[in-house]
């Protein structure tokens, strides 16, 4: 039995949101990220589509786990505008996930509880345009056989959900699988009790 779920969420498309507040604009993305260089380049291209804007307040959560976060108030006052954005983005569950709200000063100061309540309520109406996926945590494995075994393989594969990544055929067949991480274990395990194959972790 797994002590972590295998199941994680990531946004299923690109949103925005516009959120207009005592003459303020705030305008909410949402962007699918895969790394640093993918969350450089939103912001870059949000810094040129609105070069004029007050402030571009960012939040991201990486990693399948959420293991990665980063909050940026980008001259507001502290906590006011990146710490509401990532809250938005961690009560969703979302990771892989970057949240970018610019903001157009209109005149009127809101003060720290309205900047509060406008980046995070813009943040959560784009994430909520942006959808969900459910996504697994998974470890991959190579498993070997005799040609005249290769079904003992497709039997495994079919019990545990595997997913087949590819396979190779050379003096035995090989396949490498992927297996979700919370029966990861049981995998490993049953792969060893058939005499007739051998197996690998290779990705954990």
């Amino acid at each position: 039995m797994s002590l972590f779920s295998d199941v994680y969420y990531e946004v299923e498309r690109d949103a925005e949101f516009v959120l207009r507040e005592r003459g303020s604009k705030f305008f909410a993305y949402v962007y699918a990220v895969r790394g640093e260089k993918d969350i450089k380049e939103k912001l870059d291209g949000l810094k040129r589509m609105y070069p004029d804007a007050t402030h571009h307040c960012y939040a991201w959560v990486m990693g399948a786990r959420g293991e990665a976060q980063r909050a940026n108030d980008d001259g507001e006052p502290g906590n006011s505008a990146g710490r509401p954005i990532l809250r938005a983005v961690i009560s969703a569950g979302l990771t892989n996930v970057l949240v970018v709200v610019v903001r157009y000063f209109g005149g009127t100061l809101l003060g720290i509880p309205g900047l509060i309540e406008s980046y995070g309520g813009a943040a959560l109406a784009a994430i909520g345009l942006a959808g969900r996926v459910e996504k697994f945590i998974e470890e991959v494995y190579e498993v070997s056989a005799a040609f005249e075994h290769e079904q003992e393989i497709h039997r495994l594969i079919a019990k545990f959900g595997a997913r087949v990544l590819g396979s190779e055929y050379t003096e035995q067949v090989c396949y490498r699988v992927a297996v979700k991480a919370g029966v990861g274990r049981d995998f490993e395990q049953a792969v060893g009790d058939h005499y007739q194959l051998t197996g690998k972790l290779v990705v954990g």
